[in-house]
């Protein structure tokens, strides 16, 4: 097939495609939370350097109609430039994706957590915060509309306890302090989940999961896993 000037053209090779295999019970039963983290690093590290396989995206959804076994449950904020699966390198069926303005925890999220932990058995809760994130700039600037102020006061703890010790300023316009509200957030998200979830508080003291927070950065798609606060 003929390309775009300046455009090499794309064959993919359904031979050489992504296993189209979802991940079984079986499977997923013996894989620990260190081996999902490791899977989600190494999914990573594929997204960051282009090394992208080519999934036989059919055979998958047929595969996966009958039950699902994902590795992960990923809470994310909205952002259009996080897209969650691709970011690990995931497909149909290999992760849970919960997705809201400032990756906030409600109950809602605790009740799609705890689905995903205890009945359909993943190892991991990621909370996933990232670079520049809207919703924090606005809860730092204390914006009032309509349920968005609702949302955002969930976040304002995290804004508060950022100040403490900061030198410089304390507004949206200040790359550096956004950022540490992010990692604040993420820090306090997990602290909800583990507060408001006996559930998952159980699971992880006896080793069945791992709660672990993470940032992605938008200039090159990376995402830190960072050391639980």
């Amino acid at each position: 097939m003929a390309s775009c000037a300046g455009t090499p053209s794309v064959r993919t090779d359904l031979a050489q495609a992504k296993s189209n295999q979802v991940l079984t019970k079986k499977e997923q039963s013996k894989l620990t939370p260190d081996d999902v983290i490791g899977i989600l690093k190494q999914g990573n590290e594929e997204f960051v350097n282009n090394r992208l396989t080519s999934r036989n995206t059919p055979d998958r959804i047929k595969a996966a109609i009958n039950g699902q076994y994902p590795e992960a449950i990923i809470l994310s904020c909205i952002d259009s430039r996080v897209p969650v699966e691709d970011v690990f390198h995931r497909g149909i069926g290999d992760v849970f994706v919960a997705r809201v303005a400032g990756n906030i925890v409600n109950t809602d999220i605790l009740a799609s957590m705890e689905y995903a932990c205890k009945v359909a058995g993943s190892k991991v809760v990621v909370v996933l915060g990232h670079e520049s994130c809207g919703a924090l700039k606005s809860a730092i600037d204390d914006v009032k509309l309509g349920n968005i102020s609702e949302l955002l006061q969930k976040i304002t703890p995290a804004v508060h306890s950022s100040k403490t010790g900061f030198q410089g300023e304390t507004s949206s316009s200040n790359p550096i302090f956004v950022e540490k509200v992010s990692h604040s957030n993420i820090a306090l998200a997990m602290s909800e989940i583990r507060k408001n979830s006996p559930i998952l508080k159980e699971m992880e003291a006896r080793g069945e999961i791992k709660i672990v927070g993470a940032m992605y950065h938008l200039q090159n798609g990376k995402v830190d896993f960072l050391e639980d606060r």
